[in-house]
């Protein structure tokens, strides 16, 4: 009966811990930011493709590419830039809301 018991409490922990780690991985929305070596040529190639600015955000494995590097313009307007591996350029995107807008 005992052993009974323990094995039937090791499963309820099992369990659910199992379903708290899949509650927690559904609802992760964090960003990766770009380091290193990548983040030196990510930066690089968006801002020869938006001739200048400053890089305000970057992240990895984007839902649009592999990376993509938030430019914020001498304007205030900001452009996404989405790059594939090989950091060329996939497309881009401009913001709606200028840098230190707030909702």
């Amino acid at each position: 009966m005992k052993w009974t018991l323990a094995a039937v409490a090791a499963a309820v922990i099992v369990v659910g811990a199992g379903g708290g780690t899949a509650i927690a991985a559904a609802t992760d929305d964090s960003e990766t930011p770009i380091t290193g070596d990548a983040l030196t040529k990510a930066s690089a190639a968006a801002l020869a493709h938006t001739g200048g600015g400053r890089v305000t955000e970057t992240e990895v494995g984007d839902e649009d590419s592999y990376y993509e590097v938030e430019v914020t313009l001498d304007n205030g307007n900001q452009v996404d830039v989405q790059l594939d591996q090989n950091f060329a350029v996939v497309g881009s995107s401009a913001d709606e809301e200028k840098a230190g807008d707030a909702d």
